[in-house]
């Protein structure tokens, strides 16, 4: 009840709510005069625990005084000496003092605590939720199980009908929300049985540099065709650190950059160039594909008629662009409208490039070409601050075409950051990923969303379905470690030797890079914003390596960075007026009828020729008379 805001209905004067922060709760009374007594109980009841407000809250202890004129008033009357009454004023403050001091400790504790609680009782209710459906979930989802499968199997090979995707839907619905479906992961590797498959793993690299990149495989799972798939490329030497810093790094105050804030959309907040990574949103598209290599095989898998172990590499790759998000608390540069980034890596057997085609709402869309397939995306994000955290919604799609014609669709799940306030921050990835397919497979995953009490968090687990329903294969991992599969459904197996002896690997994390940075980029992140020797001269002046502000930041000249990102925000402050003018973005056109958008090409070729006359210089100085207010 302290925490809780009462609300009258206006559409009944019968109903009233109570929400919790975690939970709502929808209340009817019997009478209009019943309702009114309910309210005024309630009320009486948080009269009794006044809320402090958040400034109040976290306003410092340190500018309490105290006063010991009284004290000296009344020892002048008894008659004590001036020596005296500044002894006992001392010792009046020492003892206040030291009270003091208790005082900041019990509050850091009290709010350490209030966090805790607040945690818990999310726990609480979800733990609740899960003990009184799971008796009716489990009575409905073997009838409803054996009914959809009869009813697809009744239809031969036909294709899908309405009724079907409903009857799915409504399937999958009922098991989105079933965290019970997570079996332990860390039991499950750590077992005798699968160190047993595991035990011929080879580590592989994708580079001549043995410093560089590496995976693990396990061979014997892979055709002897497909194992050197993705490392028969050129080698490239890119750095493996960043410079080293010139200035000394000034801490800054998060909590008053937040609590001003709180409920905006993230994008609309000017933060210090601080809180900043040396990448921008583009450069960070860049990183879903570190592990390109998976498509490549799938490339490979396709060819030799081998559907399933394509989309089983698909997945894995889906999964695989979120592990290098661990640990990675610091934001991306917001792209100005029209910035660019090109990324020719021969090394990986791929060209990508990407390109802000939207500032409001702020859109990025990327294309790129690898061996035998093509992968574009838009992505655009909502997000908010709640105090503690902050939320990332993302919205677009990301396609995958390979060059026989089979597209696969999907997209990203929620993202949040953790612990702004207090604690260590970190941040989690949760909800469902569907991977549709235009041919036989499909595939769902579910990020397992991280609570206060669990001790293996990060958990994906997933299945595969043909097009008739039917479960073939099982995924599981984690999204910051590796993805397992087993061929067929083992959801209702249990954690027994026998599933565990079928499983194998598909994807494993690159080791983290030898020189660590502040930022805690991969080493794949590491090279994305290295300008190797001749390729300032071949970039567009829209590219994000000749962003002024990320360089600096990058070199670790942060007083000029944060003036040059000040600078570049007062320009971009354009930006929504030329979009509403007519602006066009140079690379990609919207699909009409969708939010898509299309590379349109000639990028390359403008590269080639070195003509970039249609490419403003975005990250100029500004005329003094074009500066709205």
């Amino acid at each position: 009840m302290q925490v809780s805001s009462i609300r009258e209905s206006k559409s009944d004067d019968k109903r009233f709510s109570i929400f919790t922060g975690t939970k709502r709760l929808h209340l009817r009374a019997e009478t209009r005069e019943d309702r009114a007594a309910w309210m005024d109980a309630l009320q009486a009841v948080k009269d009794m625990f006044p809320r402090m407000s958040n400034s109040e809250l976290m306003a410092p202890l340190d500018n309490v005084t105290v006063s010991t004129e009284k004290l000296r008033q009344r020892l002048l009357e008894e008659g004590v000496r001036e020596e005296v009454i500044q002894d006992s004023e001392q010792i009046m403050r020492s003892e206040f003092a030291a009270l003091q001091s208790q005082l900041v400790v019990l509050k850091q504790k009290q709010l350490l605590l209030i966090d805790t609680l607040r945690h818990l009782e999310t726990e609480k209710v979800d733990l609740e939720n899960t003990l009184v459906d799971e008796s009716q979930r489990q009575l409905k989802e073997q009838g409803a199980s054996s009914r959809l499968r009869q009813d697809k199997y009744s239809e031969g090979s036909g294709s899908e009908s309405e009724d079907d995707n409903e009857r799915v839907d409504a399937a999958e619905e009922e098991t989105d929300d079933d965290d019970n479906t997570f079996f332990d992961t860390r039991d499950f590797l750590s077992s005798s049985s699968f160190k047993s498959t595991g035990s011929d793993f080879r580590i592989s690299s994708f580079s001549s540099d043995d410093d560089d990149f590496y995976a693990a495989e396990s061979e014997d799972s892979i055709d002897p065709s497909i194992i050197s798939v993705g490392k028969n490329y050129p080698h490239v030497k890119r750095r493996k650190k960043l410079p080293d810093p010139v200035e000394k790094e000034k801490g800054v105050s998060l909590w008053s950059m937040i609590k001003d804030n709180i409920g905006k959309d993230l994008t609309k907040v000017c933060l210090p160039v601080y809180f900043n990574e040396p990448l921008s949103s583009l450069q960070k598209c860049f990183e879903d594909l570190e592990y390109s290599y998976l498509l490549d095989r799938a490339h490979e898998w396709g060819k030799m008629g081998n559907s399933l172990m394509r989309i089983l590499n698909v997945a894995a790759f889906a999964v695989s662009g979120y592990a290098s998000t661990e640990g990675r608390t610091c934001k991306p540069f917001n792209p100005l409208l029209g910035e660019t980034y090109e990324a020719d890596y021969p090394d990986k057997g791929l060209r990508f490039f990407s390109e802000k085609v939207s500032h409001h709402p702020m859109i990025v869309a990327c294309h790129c070409e690898g061996t035998g397939w093509k992968f574009w995306a838009d992505s655009n994000l909502k997000s908010k601050f709640w105090g503690r955290s902050i939320q990332l919604d993302p919205i677009g799609v990301l396609t995958l075409e390979f060059d026989d014609g089979e597209t696969f669709q999907w997209s990203k799940v929620t993202t949040s950051i953790y612990n702004l306030i207090l604690g260590k921050l970190y941040c989690d990835h949760y909800g469902t990923m569907r991977i549709q397919g235009n041919r036989e497979y499909s595939c769902k995953l579910k990020f397992k969303e991280q609570s206060i009490i669990d001790r293996n968090p990060h958990q994906v687990q997933g299945i595969v379905q043909d097009r008739h329903g039917k479960t073939v294969a099982t995924l599981f991992g984690k999204w910051d470690e590796s993805m397992h599969y087993v061929i067929g459904d083992c959801s209702g197996k249990g954690k027994g030797n026998d599933t565990l002896s079928e499983s194998h690997l598909l994807w494993k994390q690159c080791r983290p890079p030898k020189f660590p940075t502040r930022y805690n980029l991969t080493r794949f992140a590491i090279t994305l914003n290295e300008l190797t020797l001749g390729l300032k001269e071949k970039l567009p002046p829209t590219d994000s390596r000749l962003r002024p502000d990320q360089r600096c930041l990058e070199n670790g000249e942060y007083e000029k960075a944060n003036s040059e990102k000040l600078r570049l925000e007062q320009r971009q402050r354009q930006s929504r007026k030329m979009q509403e003018r007519g602006w066009k973005p140079r690379w990609f056109v919207k699909d009409k009828g969708s939010d898509t958008h299309r590379y349109v090409g000639g990028y390359w070729e403008a590269r080639e020729k070195g003509n970039w006359d249609s490419c403003p210089d975005i990250f100029g100085q500004i005329p003094t008379d074009q500066i709205l207010d």
